[in-house]
């Protein structure tokens, strides 16, 4: 039997094991493509968990499960870290009110959490970490029967879970032709050995960059003001709830805003965040001190960077600031919410009607936490929200159940171009659940270019590409590699502009010139202008150079 503490350190050393392999992880994707990482996003995600857990001094193995899943739902980044949440998710459900578990209580509890995670993926493909994960419970399951001692079940599902990943590339010819294991099957078996570890030897696997729970997801903002600054103190906390306090959160945030401004407030069963503006931070510490514990705490004088910002300001200009979004009450009848990176293309998505834009993309998927506060932050009874990429979808779905007092709505955008497809076909006249079907159809119906580098060496199509290559995708199948992006684009453009092609945007990135925008721009209008619209616009996006967007 193990008790909430042991079932706490295991956790913590599966954390910190994947975190310490993240890089390794990451050298398994297969695409040349720059994308959001495997071993990165799911360190994240259950390192959310580890956080939680630091300051748990509980002895409740079901109270452990619960915090973990909770941590990892609200963190879960990218595909394989949402499914990973869902794995803990479904494991808390199978350890509900449990004091103490053995092997049978864990095998069947890592059950649940396998069923959860193949029917939140439509279409399940057998040599991922679905796989791992489900091989990984049955040999738990069948080892239960045996014994139900939980060294010896964890020892089953670890070392099934290592016989599952090696015959992904059985089950994946990609896999098999690129000579790796599946990324996430991989980072699920190193989670389930970082837990083994404690399980076995009482040890927690090290990791130096192991951090205190932190307040990282608000930033300064003094840099953002003029000299006039009305309020002096930045004041940040994170209160831990008193589940026997009866005070309502939104009191709290109406205080708030009647003794500063800026203030923004997210709260779930376990904590509340804040973040405001004022003159006297001792009493929001003395505010929050009656909703609970203070978890963190950070006050920062607004004035006093200032004067330092403005010493640096070329380099505080550079500097990107993670957004953050004021709650909003829900008074308008639709709002949308759309992810995207760069500046450009943030402006572009509010000029088309979106409320908020979560700054994210390949390479730099937002959690589920993320993407909720700008869902909380649109001021509408319906929230649209538009992933445009296809490794945030998942994250995305998992803000449905989390929010309460408005309707979350997911249209399941994969590119850039869809979502602006999707926002030019909404119809203020028709329901919520009309216009998603309607903004998906419509999303369908346009085809996306990219033009990026490759981001590691590899072999598609019978040609070998190196590290740095120009190389373009049509509508996420690589097919051009080139000397230049320019090239790249114009002959990419040739392959998706048909007779019926009536609008045709090319969207440049930061990395592209505006002399080379313009003159990919040229080419474009001198081979199709006559038969199709072509605009041209500054999205400043990263990684991709260029992306066309044909309908």
């Amino acid at each position: 039997m193990i008790n909430g503490e042991i079932l706490r350190n295991a956790i913590i050393s599966g954390a910190h094991n994947i975190s310490v392999q993240k890089n390794h992880i990451n050298d398994l994707n297969i695409f040349p493509v720059p994308d959001g990482d495997t071993g990165t996003n799911m360190s994240m995600t259950i390192m959310a968990a580890a956080k939680a857990l630091e300051d748990y001094d509980g002895e409740t193995a079901g109270e452990v499960a619960e915090i973990a899943a909770k941590s990892m739902l609200r963190g879960a980044r990218g595909n394989s870290g949402v499914i990973t949440s869902i794995l803990f998710r479904g494991f808390a459900q199978g350890l509900r009110d449990m004091e103490e578990v053995n092997g049978k209580n864990i095998a069947a509890a890592l059950g649940i959490g396998v069923d959860a995670a193949y029917k939140a993926v439509a279409k399940p493909t057998e040599g991922t970490i679905l796989t791992v994960a489900r091989m990984a419970y049955e040999a738990g399951l069948e080892a239960s029967r045996e014994n139900s001692d939980t060294l010896y079940v964890w020892q089953a599902i670890t070392d099934k879970a290592n016989e599952a990943l090696a015959i992904t590339p059985e089950l994946l010819p990609v896999l098999k032709k690129a000579g790796v294991v599946d990324a996430g099957g991989k980072g699920l078996c190193s989670i389930f050995e970082g837990m083994l570890c404690y399980i076995k030897d009482g040890e927690i696997v090290e990791y130096e960059e192991n951090q205190a729970l932190t307040l990282e997801s608000f930033d300064s903002a003094a840099a953002e003001f003029d000299d006039d600054i009305e309020f002096t103190y930045c004041t940040e906390i994170i209160v831990g709830r008193n589940p026997e306090c009866t005070l309502e959160p939104d009191d709290l945030r109406s205080f708030l805003q009647t003794i500063g401004d800026c203030v923004v407030m997210v709260n779930d069963e376990e904590i509340i965040k804040i973040h405001v503006h004022t003159e006297t931070p001792n009493v929001v510490l003395e505010k929050g001190l009656l909703y609970g514990d203070l978890l963190a705490v950070k006050v920062e004088n607004m004035k006093e960077q200032h004067k330092n910002a403005k010493k640096n300001n070329k380099k505080s200009s550079k500097k990107k600031k993670k957004e953050t979004f004021a709650f909003a009450e829900p008074t308008e009848k639709f709002g949308f919410v759309a992810v995207a990176a760069g500046e450009g293309m943030k402006n572009l998505f509010i000029d088309l009607g979106c409320t908020n834009v979560v700054s994210g993309g390949q390479s730099m998927n937002p959690s589920t936490d993320d993407i909720l506060e700008a869902v909380l932050g649109t001021p509408a009874k319906n929230v649209i929200v538009l992933p445009n990429n296809k490794n945030i979808i998942l994250a995305a779905e998992q803000v449905i159940p989390l929010v309460t007092d408005r309707k979350v709505i997911i249209v399941p955008t994969r590119t850039i171009p869809q979502g602006m497809t999707a926002m030019l076909n909404f119809d203020p006249e028709i329901s919520a659940e009309s216009n998603a079907q309607l903004m998906l159809d419509a999303a369908h119906g346009v085809g996306t270019g990219l033009v990026t580098f490759a981001a590691r060496n590899s072999e598609f199509g019978g040609k070998k590409i190196k590290e740095g290559d120009i190389i373009a995708l049509q509508n996420g199948k690589l097919t051009i590699t080139e000397k230049s992006p320019v090239k790249a684009l114009v002959k990419l453009s040739k392959d998706m502009v048909h007779r019926d092609t009536s609008f045709i945007t090319i969207i440049y990135g930061e990395d592209v010139s505006e002399e080379d925008a313009n003159k990919a721009y040229e080419e474009l209008r001198d081979k199709f202008g006559s038969r199709a619209d072509i605009s041209l616009i500054k999205g400043d996006q990263p990684i991709y150079y260029f992306i066309l967007s044909v309908e």
